[in-house]
């Protein structure tokens, strides 16, 4: 009986711990959430600042990347954080293209600015990501479900979609 109570004891010990670093992990990741930097700016006069972008492209002879999304979207914000902290990600982005985070959200849809860059926009889900040559035209629309790896991005897909998109 005494060994019952000992076993039953040690179950809910390591029961109890596992919730406890369960419980410790979620807490860690939610806090990760709210604690990554908000990129978007819904009182940016977009197509002002992609203009701007634009005649420095031309200089520099890169292409321009627009991350589509808003600081409401869990993944946009994973998205910016991710090619931060990657360092070949980071390197490629800095060396080839010019980059931009176009808002959407209640505040500012950007309407008119999507409407030009990538009409068909609407249908994908957040981030997707627009690619223009230094002229203004838009030579792609990615979505990004197809980078994903669990809860994050997969290092060689997110490389292989820029690498396709660099300025010839």
């Amino acid at each position: 009986m005494m060994r019952n109570i000992r076993l039953l004891l040690c179950g809910a010990i390591v029961f109890l711990g596992t919730l406890l670093v369960q419980s410790k992990a979620f807490s860690q990741q939610l806090a990760t959430a709210q604690d990554l930097s908000k990129p978007y700016n819904p009182d940016a006069n977009a197509q002002n600042d992609i203009d701007q972008l634009l005649i420095q492209a031309k200089k520099e002879k890169k292409n321009i990347v627009i991350q589509a999304g808003g600081n409401w979207c869990v993944w946009c914000l994973r998205f910016n954080d991710y090619i931060h902290k990657t360092a070949s990600v980071d390197k490629l982005l800095k060396s080839h293209f010019l980059y931009y985070h176009l808002n959407y959200s209640k505040e500012n849809k950007n309407e008119a600015v999507f409407q030009k860059y990538a009409p068909e926009g609407n249908k994908l889900g957040y981030p997707f990501f627009i690619i223009l040559d230094r002229n203004g035209k838009t030579l792609h629309v990615q979505e990004s479900g197809s980078l994903e790896k669990g809860k994050g991005y997969d290092e060689e897909k997110v490389l292989n979609f820029f690498k396709a998109w660099v300025a010839k």
